[in-house]
């Protein structure tokens, strides 16, 4: 970026035995930064702010981030995929940018163990939390975009998500099953179908919901997962493999 220099950034400077943990997560991941403060600041998490009054947190990192992994992502996938529509491209790099795959991203790169936490959040088991990893990952990102340029955060995103986009190809984008369950649903019984939470379990950093699907008069499932909205995507596959099979539908 013309007229950006790193130095005229002022983050307070880690103390040395944090620095020597982000040297080694540096180190292991691949990257440089030439300011260890902004580094530190994409891993601090709002809770800190909201505890201690300081405004500091990684949530303008993140905004950026965002903004950047969706530019690398698109390109990667133009890029690649030349044989494919807008409309295909845009479903692969949904998934990718996904919370749950940016999550899986932050525990390969073990950013769990470097988020600054409040000790709220800490208590409450913020690091395993998939929100808050992701959120820390896109985070980094816009700050090696502050700190390096786009070549670098092009070439490290583009590390990160590249087996993501590979595994999205062989699992054939992560079907929507709501979707392609609400299709079946509207041609064959010109009606939607109705979710319905069972029951939600465990301890908040380690939910599991359990949904079912109503069609007509008869109820599917339940799907289970670590949100509402996994748990439905189960139960509407369960729902449409049974329907399928009961229409003579094959595919």
């Amino acid at each position: 970026m013309p007229g950006y220099n790193p130095a005229d950034w002022s983050f307070p400077a880690p103390e040395p035995g944090r620095i020597k943990q982000l040297n080694a997560f540096l180190k292991a991941a691949g990257i440089r930064f030439k300011n260890p403060g902004l580094l530190n600041l994409s891993l601090t998490h709002r809770s800190v702010s909201n505890e201690s009054g300081c405004r500091a947190n990684n949530e303008r990192l993140e905004f950026l981030g965002d903004a950047v992994l969706g530019v690398v992502c698109a390109t990667v996938l133009y890029e690649r995929f030349g044989e494919k529509s807008e409309g295909e491209l845009a479903k692969i790099k949904s998934v990718v940018v996904s919370e749950d795959v940016l999550s899986a991203i932050a525990r390969e790169l073990q950013i769990d163990d470097l988020l600054i936490l409040g000790k709220g959040e800490e208590l409450s088991g913020g690091r395993k939390k998939s929100a808050i990893l992701a959120d820390a990952l896109e985070a980094l990102f816009g700050a090696l975009y502050l700190d390096s340029g786009f070549t670098a955060a092009f070439s490290f995103i583009e590390r990160c998500t590249g087996p993501e986009i590979g595994r999205v190809i062989d699992k054939n984008y992560h079907a929507d099953y709501k979707s392609l369950l609400q299709e079946l649903c509207q041609r064959h019984f010109k009606l939607y179908p109705q979710y319905r939470l069972v029951n939600r379990s465990g301890p908040e950093h380690e939910r599991l919901f359990r949904m079912e699907v109503q069609i007509k008069n008869l109820v599917y499932g339940p799907g289970i997962g670590r949100s509402k909205k996994a748990a439905e995507q189960e139960a509407a596959q369960l729902a449409l493999e049974r329907l399928k099979d009961e229409l003579g539908i094959s595919g």
